[in-house]
């Protein structure tokens, strides 16, 4: 059985077709390279110029006079420990009520086979066609005055973890991975007297490792990065997280120290991505094949 491809294997052997195909190739690359990878490079170096340097026409590729101390300076100047400790709990506290609360409604789904789990299934994927900016009055109206608790949620930290735990496309990851799960499996824990939580928490939670791990890295890196809601609904300063607290901060402090903030408040997610990128791969095909 043959592949299809945009050059054939004897073009392909050809000096001519050789040298094109691999010329084409070192363009496409070094173009992308440059597209992803140029704004952090000069996020990175921008945090190493001093103030007069930095506002120089046209631009210097390399800083002439490196000054690392601009991180150390931002650091301590904008207070950033702080603000990525507010950020750290915030993510965590998502993380645990979205794995709560997702892989039991994902369960439900798939395998508890509730009366109109269909339609349920259907709403949810539903509300990912909604841009989220829409909802962000009506959130913002419910968080002020959550109905029946009658509680203002503002400045706590419920007003991040509630709204994370609606979250329609970690539930449908979840899902799918659950129903490549082979029911031979849940029935032969039914046999040996197991009720459907004891199944979840010993047979089906130790094999969805590779999706829990996906979860959870979308869970913390979603926090991590949201602006508008953490800016509308954590007023104070002491309760901001890091993209709010350096956008609070922008207007007192140097461009240098302000990119040296950004650089440092973007490392915890470029680590997570780096280091996890294969689980995250594998945890997206999980599941997507049965058998």
């Amino acid at each position: 059985m043959t592949t299809r491809t945009l050059i054939s294997p004897a073009q392909l052997a050809r000096p001519c077709g050789k040298f094109l195909y691999w010329t084409a190739f070192a363009l496409v690359l070094v173009v992308f390279t440059l597209v992803f990878i140029g704004p952090l490079y000069w996020m990175v170096t921008s945090g190493l110029k001093s103030p007069q340097e930095f506002a120089r026409t046209p631009p210097t590729l390399v800083p002439e006079d490196a000054h690392p101390g601009n991180y150390a300076d931002a650091w301590g100047v904008m207070d950033l420990a702080k603000l990525l400790g507010n950020t750290l709990y915030y993510a965590l506290g998502a993380l645990a009520f979205q794995l709560v609360f997702d892989v039991a409604a994902a369960y439900s789904l798939s395998k508890l086979r509730p009366v109109l789990g269909n339609v349920i299934l259907g709403a949810m994927l539903v509300t990912l066609m909604i841009p989220a900016t829409v909802l962000v009055v009506p959130q913002y109206l419910t968080v002020l005055d959550v109905p029946i608790v009658e509680r203002n949620l503002v400045n706590s930290p419920w007003v991040i973890w509630l709204p994370s735990v609606t979250n329609a496309f970690n539930i449908f990851l979840l899902k799918r991975f659950f129903d490549s799960i082979p029911r031979e499996l849940l029935d032969a824990a039914a046999i040996d007297g197991a009720a459907p939580l004891r199944t979840l928490r010993s047979v089906v939670l130790p094999i969805s490792r590779p999706i829990l791990g996906v979860v959870s890295i979308f869970a913390v890196v979603g926090v991590w990065k949201d602006f508008l809601w953490p800016m509308l609904t954590l007023p104070d300063p002491d309760k901001q997280t890091i993209n709010v607290g350096i956008y609070s901060l922008a207007a007192s402090v140097t461009e240098n120290w302000l990119l040296a903030a950004l650089v440092i408040a973007s490392l915890p997610t470029l680590v997570i991505f780096l280091v996890c990128q294969r689980h995250i791969m594998s945890g997206l095909t999980a599941g997507s094949l049965k058998g």
